[in-house]
This record gives C-alpha cells, sequence and structure tokens, in this order.
C-alpha cells in the first residue's frame, strides 16, 4: 500500500513539474532597453532573452542561425519595429507566434526627424550615418525607448500579454507593472534633479539617438557629427566641424560604446573639448527589475558629468 501511494505522489509531482514548465512564457527581445523592460514585469517569475549581443547594432545585425531559431522559438517577441530593426521583418515573415513592433502600439509617443535640425556632415554625399539607418526629414526617430512615457505603454502591453499567457502569475505581473511605474516617477525626478544646472550648456553628439531623453530632461545638443561608415570626411569638412567646436570653446562630445570614431581625436584635439560617451542601448546592464531606471539614470549621470567638469 505504501508502495502504491509513494508511486502515486510521485507521478503527481511530475505532472506538476509539467504544467509549471509549460507555464513558463518565454519572451525574446530585439535589443536590450526592451529586455530591461520586460525584466521589470517579470521580475520573479522568469528571465527575459534578447536577440543582440552587447555592442551589436540594432540598425543592421546579422542573424545567424541560432538566432532564427530563438525568433522562432519564442512564446512573446518584442522588438521596436521595421525603422529600427532592419534586419528582423524578414525572418518575422515565417513566425507563427505572438510579435510586437513597440512602435506601433496606442499611447506611444513618437518624435520624427525634421528639416533644419544641426548637423555636420562627415560628406556631402553620405546619406548614412555610421549605424545605417535613416535619419531624413519626416523619418521615424525610433530611439523611442529613451521616453519613459513609452516604457510605461511598452511595459503595461508586456503585462498584458503576460497575463493572458500566463494567467497564474497576472496577479505578479500587474504588481511589478505598479511597481516599475512607481520607480520610474522616482527616476524622472532624479534626473531631473541630477541635469538642472546643465539644461543651457550645449554638446555634441555623433549619433542623433538621444532626442527623446533630451526632450525629456530639458537637455539639447548643439550639433551632431554624422560619420559615414564608407566615406571618410574630408578635410575641408573635418575643417568645417573643428571651427564649429572653436566657436563653442568648452564642450563635450559624446560618442557611443563600444566604438568611438576616429574623427573624435581629430576634431578635439588641441581644443578644450572634452571626449565622453552615452549608452543609448544599456551596454552591460544586468536585466534586473530595476535595470531600466539605471539604464536612464546613467544617461543623466554620464551627460551632467561631463558639462559638469567643463
Amino acid at each position: 500500500m505504501s508502495r502504491l501511494f509513494l508511486i502515486f505522489v510521485a507521478s503527481l509531482i511530475g505532472l506538476l513539474s509539467v504544467s509549471n514548465a509549460q507555464a513558463e512564457v518565454r519572451v525574446l527581445t530585439s535589443i536590450k532597453p526592451l529586455q530591461l523592460i520586460a525584466a521589470a514585469v517579470q521580475d520573479g517569475v522568469s528571465v527575459p532573452e534578447v536577440l543582440l549581443p552587447p555592442g551589436a547594432s540594432p540598425h543592421n545585425y546579422a542573424l545567424r542561425p541560432s538566432d532564427i531559431r530563438r525568433v522562432q522559438e519564442a512564446d512573446l517577441l518584442y522588438w521596436i519595429g521595421p525603422d529600427m530593426e532592419t534586419f528582423l521583418p524578414r525572418v518575422l515573415a515565417g513566425r507563427a507566434k505572438a510579435s510586437t513592433p513597440v512602435q506601433s502600439l496606442p499611447g506611444m509617443h513618437l518624435r520624427y526627424f525634421v528639416a533644419g535640425a544641426a548637423h555636420d556632415d562627415a560628406d556631402e554625399n553620405a546619406e548614412a550615418d555610421e549605424h545605417d539607418h535613416d535619419h531624413r526629414p519626416g523619418s521615424l526617430d525610433a530611439h523611442l525607448w529613451l521616453s519613459s512615457v513609452n516604457a510605461r505603454v511598452i511595459a503595461a502591453r508586456m503585462a498584458s500579454d503576460l497575463s493572458a499567457a500566463d494567467p497564474a502569475n497576472a496577479a505578479r505581473y500587474e504588481s511589478n507593472l505598479k511597481a516599475f511605474n512607481e520607480r520610474l516617477n522616482a527616476t524622472d525626478a532624479k534626473i531631473k534633479a541630477r541635469v538642472a544646472g546643465i539644461g543651457d550648456k550645449k554638446y555634441f553628439v555623433f549619433h542623433e539617438a538621444f532626442d527623446y531623453f533630451e526632450e525629456a530632461y530639458g537637455l539639447q545638443h548643439a550639433g551632431v557629427f554624422t560619420v559615414s561608415s564608407e566615406v571618410q570626411p574630408g578635410v575641408q569638412h573635418v575643417a568645417q566641424m573643428r571651427k564649429r567646436l572653436k566657436e563653442f570653446g568648452k564642450t563635450c562630445v559624446f560618442s557611443e560604446p563600444p566604438l568611438r570614431p576616429r574623427l573624435a581625436e581629430t576634431l578635439s584635439a588641441g581644443l578644450p573639448v572634452k571626449l565622453a560617451e552615452l549608452d543609448g542601448l544599456g551596454g552591460y546592464t544586468p536585466a534586473s527589475a530595476q535595470g531600466y531606471e539605471q539604464l536612464l539614470q546613467k544617461l543623466g549621470d554620464d551627460l551632467a558629468g561631463c558639462l559638469e567638469s567643463l
């Protein structure tokens, strides 16, 4: 009798284990910032995966066969949209499960590049910068994750999707969403206080990727040194860019990791210019519940740190 009872208990445990395994929802995001938002929503339940490795460009990533398998196997997949990950639409066309381009979510605050923006192009014939994506007037600024307003919309959609796919943990997802929004309120206040003294200080960037962040916290870059990945800037153009920097005197020029454009050293040589980095993709930020807030806070700290040191 006791042997039969033990067999029954073992079978019951096995069935419960299978049930739990089936309940776990596998979430895959295209880029790190979306993974950080998903990690906040899934905190205590599971850890979302990310497609692109640290340092990879979301604009022109070359998918490996193992990446394609991950795309096909994930239960829920989130990406920015065709204006950002140009390599994904063709692969997603063969995907049977849900895929969400967050740029299309209702309630998103979207910005568009406008004519007359301050650019100092490395070559007058270059149509793309080092990230090979569209910054022409009227095109969508797809760096939308740098707005906490958009992060809230994305997190709400993730919580809704996860609750539908995993009803047993629906209360946890909703609780995590509430906690995420409360932390964002505190983070917004901290960043505004951190950058309060630098709102009138202008700086330069090598990639027009931070407009959402700047809009949210009252900042503005003075110009963008757009660098073509194929065409090296001519002497005349370098001279024009150096002239622009001389006019500003002490200033900061921000590039993005992992690589600093060689042009940065040429432009800043002999000038009171500081070179620094802004990591809008979160780099090696751990996929924790607080990861997204850490990404925003670091941007504020890095901007303020360089400009305050001038």
